[in-house]
């Protein structure tokens, strides 16, 4: 994360407190939980948060988060870090024609080459370079480091039962919306 620290926002344009958005709704929708919702947009706006600190991360690193996306699928599927452009296309939930957009625009920066596969000419594979390696780990020690000092007040045991509470709720939600891991619109 940068060292730089965030500016607050314009005085009028904060978003309200935790406590201040459930009041409002409460207010009109009597049926709320105050507790549910507090829970659900804590996790909420944490999520973004983290997003916004990660993609400062690898701006740093001369890469998007969209390009990162690839880097770690590609790590992810484990040496020799290659897949073909559907499958990078469905674990990372987007159109082909997407998923083609983002790796032409990494094979131009040098993260990742496109071939046709030896065996199938008619395949193509896409496999991680040296320099997106590179860019991965660099990406990894910064977010490890952010991570660790997001966590710092919390105790090992707390972080366990943090964790599993978490998965449990990711697996709830992974049950009722078994389709929800994709985008519902493409982002480049």
């Amino acid at each position: 994360m940068s060292d730089t620290p965030a500016k607050p926002a314009p005085q009028g344009l904060q978003e309200p407190s935790l406590d201040e958005q459930i009041a409002a709704y409460q207010r009109e929708f009597r049926d709320l939980d105050p507790q549910v919702e507090k829970i659900v947009s804590a996790l909420g706006r944490l999520n973004r948060r983290m997003n916004v600190a990660y993609g400062r991360q690898v701006a740093d690193l001369g890469i998007s988060n969209a390009e990162w996306e690839v880097l770690k699928t590609l790590v992810i599927s484990g040496a020799p870090y290659r897949l073909g452009p559907g499958e990078l296309a469905k674990r990372l939930g987007l159109t082909p024609a997407a998923m083609t957009h983002r790796i032409d625009r990494m094979a131009g920066e040098g993260l990742v080459t496109r071939d046709r596969d030896e065996n199938n000419r008619v395949r193509v594979i896409v496999e991680l370079t040296d320099v997106g390696r590179t860019k991965w780990l660099a990406a990894m020690r910064m977010a490890s480091d952010f991570e660790e000092e997001l966590l710092q007040d919390l105790s090992g045991d707390e972080r366990g039962v943090l964790g599993e509470m978490l998965i449990r709720l990711l697996r709830r939600v992974e049950h009722a919306q078994p389709d929800a891991g994709g985008r519902l619109t493409d982002l480049d």
